[in-house]
């Protein structure tokens, strides 16, 4: 059969290093090979080549229109950051092309867009995706298809104003013992700046003033958030990425953190470029207060590729960008990593996973996607990229993040 003449189709990105798949930012060019086998001689109409990059939202929500009618609404949307077609092989006036047995290569090579794309993402509810299609029409055979996905990381440089400047908060709430108040208790917390890269120790600083009859214990969260917005309608997923435990405060006392160290384990960048996916990342300081729901103070962060005082030239070359955060990206996971708390045990009144709901004024909403939301751990994976997933946040890191290790070291020497 003429199907059977196809041996394989398959298409190959160029990289520094043959076991190392690239990883690609705006403006770069992305190039490789497709190779085609034959076993034979082969009539083929065209080879085509088609790169595309999407962000894609997609959920349903039950919704009860009286005691016996019930309906599911559907939310979805999408952005196109990357549309590119070449024909690799084409005779013309479409005509008749004859390949001989054995092997053949088509390169390609194509620019990503300038402005800014986003990193590559996958989620419960949405995806950012890049990949390369490849099409083989021959006459009177099915289409043979490939589809080969790449991965995009935007530079995110720490070491701008807004991102070193540092961050502060004061909050406080009044404990309770059958329905009378029995003292305060307040937390004030303070951050060296607001812009990090994983691997880094945050050092925190905070007092706790607790002026009720019981003792409290503080403690300090790292969170992640997915938003997701269609429709004028958001849906979000939270939890918990890292934790600091306090000593406990006793009645009437006062406490002190000159700097406890929270590590920052090993997660995706921050996403705040597009318009319908969002993660985000904050400092949670809180106490759970007797009598009533935890206090907590949150301070926001953003999650760079590029640490502190970088060093070397800059180019648009994510590969020269990465060559100067690697150590992001080579932590070790322990073998038994002790997981994070349930994200249910750190917020007071909020739900884990919350349904559609309006998004707020366009200016409200700014301030609040500029405030953090927790969300699901992301798995960073390049095939297909990142997936969060906060229930299988170690899997996630034993897997994916270890890929990534694997085949962005060829970018430690550069």
């Amino acid at each position: 059969m003429i199907f059977d003449k196809v041996r394989k189709l398959d298409v190959v990105f160029d990289s520094p290093e043959a076991d190392s798949a690239p990883v690609f930012s705006s403006g770069d060019v992305v190039s490789g090979k497709v190779l085609l086998e034959l076993s034979a001689e082969c009539r083929l109409q065209s080879l085509k080549l088609h790169a595309e990059g999407f962000a894609k939202v997609h959920w349903t929500e039950s919704r009860s229109a009286g005691s016996s009618t019930a309906y599911t609404q559907n939310y979805s949307d999408e952005v196109e950051y990357l549309n590119h077609r070449e024909a690799l092989l084409q005779a013309d006036n479409g005509g008749i092309t004859v390949l001989q047995a054995g092997k053949h290569e088509y390169p390609f090579s194509f620019q990503l867009p300038e402005e800014t794309l986003v990193t590559s993402f996958e989620g419960k509810y949405g995806s950012i995706r890049y990949w390369v299609k490849v099409k083989l029409h021959r006459p009177w055979a099915p289409v043979k298809k490939i589809k080969k996905e790449f991965t995009v990381i935007e530079p995110i440089d720490i070491n701008t104003p807004a991102l070193l400047a540092s961050q502060a908060g004061t909050k406080d709430k009044m404990a309770r013992v059958w329905y009378r108040n029995s003292g305060q208790v307040s937390v004030t917390a303070k951050i060296d700046r607001k812009g990090y890269t994983p691997g880094e120790v945050i050092p925190v600083f905070a007092e706790f003033d607790n002026a009720t009859s019981r003792s409290v214990v503080p403690k300090a969260y790292v969170t992640q958030t997915q938003t997701f917005i269609a429709r004028g309608t958001m849906k979000q997923k939270r939890s918990v990425v890292a934790t600091l435990s306090g000593d406990v405060v006793g009645a009437r006392c006062r406490e002190t953190w000159h700097g406890r160290a929270i590590k920052i384990p090993p997660v995706g960048p921050s996403i705040i470029q597009c318009r319908i996916i969002k993660v985000d990342y904050a400092l949670r300081v809180c106490v759970n207060v007797p009598g009533t729901s935890k206090l907590c103070l949150e301070l926001p962060l953003v999650m760079g590729t590029i640490p502190l005082h970088p060093f070397g030239s800059r180019t648009s070359s994510v590969s020269s960008q990465y060559g100067m955060n690697l150590e992001w990206l080579r932590m070790t996971i322990p073998e038994q990593p002790e997981p994070p708390p349930d994200y249910s045990t750190v917020v007071s009144g909020d739900v884990v996973e919350q349904d559609a709901r309006p998004l707020p004024a366009e200016e409200d909403f700014a301030g609040m996607l500029g405030r953090p939301f927790s969300a699901y751990i992301q798995e960073f994976r390049l095939r297909p990229p990142p997936v969060y997933s906060g229930s299988e946040s170690s899997a996630i890191y034993e897997t994916s993040l270890h890929d990534l290790l694997n085949k962005m070291a060829h970018l430690s020497g550069m």
